[in-house]
């Protein structure tokens, strides 16, 4: 699918910019996907909006409602106006079959050589959890449709030094389980290829 292979990561990376390296990091993969998908059927999106409004319309009890607080009509459609939903990094999307691949990426420290092991205290990688969730699963398979349950209906890629840290490693694993090929390590100084690879080998199938 790629026509060439792309450079690495290290000469697109800068360490200001409106997302700082997070953001950076989203950028790079799209820039790779993008690049890769010129000339075929599919095409990724940045932070696409089919999930935007997913909580809105969700039926409380009467019980839940009566201890809750209930806005009128008018503030809770101002409130909902940005969306009472959740805003996935990236999608992949087969245009001819119409099946979709969210996607997050997860830019986090970790413990590597001449650090101690809290450099891998961050949580950026637990906020992928909510993706486990039995409502998001539904909706992202339903969104998506992504039926086969042999595979999860999202992408989690993780850049930084959490790739190398051997802690997160087997937390990760252990987390996925048999549904390794949901996530991937983007390595420091791995080109865009091996995502790319990564994709080909084991994800796109399943928008086919």
């Amino acid at each position: 699918m790629a026509r060439k292979d792309l450079q690495g990561r290290d000469n697109w990376q800068t360490e200001s910019g409106p997302g700082g390296k997070a953001g950076v990091a989203e950028q790079n993969l799209i820039a790779v996907f993008k690049e890769a998908f010129k000339g075929t059927d599919y095409v990724i999106s940045d932070h696409p909006n089919n999930l935007k409004h997913l909580y809105e319309n969700v039926q409380l009890s009467p019980e839940t409602l009566s201890q809750i607080f209930n806005p009128d009509a008018t503030t809770m459609k101002n409130a909902q106006r940005r969306g009472w939903g959740v805003s996935p990094d990236f999608s992949i999307t087969n245009k001819k079959t119409g099946k979709i691949l969210f996607g997050e990426i997860k830019r986090q420290d970790g413990w590597v050589e001449g650090k101690d092991p809290s450099a891998g205290r961050g949580n950026a990688h637990e906020r992928m959890c909510k993706l486990f969730t039995p409502g998001l699963m539904k909706a992202y398979r339903k969104i998506g449709k992504i039926d086969d349950t042999s595979i999860l209906p999202f992408w989690v890629v993780l850049e930084g030094d959490i790739t190398r840290d051997p802690k997160r490693n087997r937390e990760i694993a252990f987390w996925f389980d048999e549904y390794e090929k949901n996530f991937f390590m983007w390595r420091p100084n791995e080109g865009g290829q091996v995502l790319i690879d990564h994709f080909n080998k084991y994800l796109k199938k399943y928008l086919d």
